[in-house]
């Protein structure tokens, strides 16, 4: 008799820890979602609490059991502190996984990218689309006085410090964090053979990416960019306005713009290198890295003159003097004329 209680206990735990161990694999280790995409993404904000990722999680379908996921994260200590990012929840993805990937903060990087850009208030836009402050608030960051001066800069030379080309970042990075984080960037690219470059060409850092920026803004076609930089070089040697039609373009707010004007000429403007000699006082676009290396490689050569092809192919004709230069000129207004472009 004492046998047989002693074998239906037995059987009893064996039984309950068969249900447990069932219980535990298919609610802590076994699948937790119940959505059908490869993957889904969780945005932990900043200040979050416990609740709240509770029910971004719900509300992705990647909690299957509630009452089991709480019961878990109490037993891991997981709500006590929340790590804010954007993490990754896979499809099948275990309970205990996600937790433990949460109570670390094993979040997913995001590749920002960006090029083509202007202004700052550009490139604000363009990181709140990929991070989480929104504009404004990397807008103020860019626009402090206290941080531009912190890395020897100003309102018209902070453009400068960002180099277009693909990042990784975690979501939650701040506008200051991004910011260091540019500005390793540029002295990381700033090393000592591209400084002894510049100060080759009698430039800082500063003046060559002013300059690359004109040149990025005067042709799409590389093959050009040495040549041109190296018609602007010549034209700062001897003391010759730049008379660039970009930096006039930046000045009026006329980016886009295919034809200058002659009135154009006559704004006051730093910006406008018809009027004044030199460099403008920052540059007029974020240019790339080829483009600064561009100018750090510019070709020599004694043109002085160059425009854009009557053919509109995007090459450039290049000329030594001003009556040569006049003719191509006129033979590029005139490609406008007839495809009626007027401004």
């Amino acid at each position: 008799m004492r046998r047989w209680i002693l074998f239906m206990t037995v059987l009893g735990v064996l039984v309950v820890g068969a249900f447990a161990a069932r219980y535990a694999w298919r609610y802590l280790v076994g699948p937790a979602t119940v959505f059908k995409e490869e993957s889904r993404i969780l945005l932990v904000p900043t200040g979050a609490g416990f609740e709240e990722v509770v029910d971004s999680l719900l509300s992705l379908g990647a909690l299957r059991h509630e009452r089991a996921f709480r019961w878990l994260c109490e037993r891991k200590r997981f709500g006590q502190r929340i790590h804010p990012g954007r993490y990754r929840i896979r499809r099948g993805m275990g309970m205990n996984a996600m937790v433990d990937m949460l109570r670390s903060g094993e979040q997913e990087p995001v590749r920002v990218t960006f090029n083509n850009i202007s202004r700052l208030p550009e490139l604000a836009e363009r990181l709140a689309e990929k991070l989480e402050p929104d504009a404004a608030s990397f807008r103020r960051a860019f626009e402090d006085p206290t941080v531009q001066a912190e890395l020897g800069l100003d309102a018209r030379t902070m453009i400068g410090l960002f180099i277009p080309d693909t990042y990784e970042f975690w979501w939650n990075t701040s506008p200051e964090g991004f910011i260091a984080r540019m500005a390793r960037e540029h002295r990381n690219f700033w090393h000592d053979e591209r400084r002894a470059q510049a100060k080759n060409l009698g430039l800082d850092p500063m003046r060559v990416t002013t300059l690359a920026s004109i040149v990025q803004a005067e042709t799409t076609r590389m093959d050009d960019a040495p040549r041109i930089a190296g018609v602007y070089l010549n034209r700062l040697r001897i003391g010759m306005p730049l008379q660039a039609d970009p930096t006039l373009k930046f000045a009026l707010g006329l980016d886009t713009v295919q034809r200058i004007l002659a009135r154009d000429k006559e704004v006051d403007s730093p910006y406008n290198t018809y009027r004044y000699t030199g460099l403008p006082p920052g540059p007029i676009n974020m240019p790339e890295r080829r483009f600064i290396d561009a100018v750090l490689s510019a070709e020599k050569h004694d043109y002085l003159y160059f425009c854009a092809r009557a053919d509109l192919s995007g090459w450039s004709e290049f000329a030594r003097t001003y009556d040569q230069h006049l003719v191509n000129a006129r033979k590029y207004q005139r490609a406008l004329d007839a495809r009626g472009i007027r401004r």
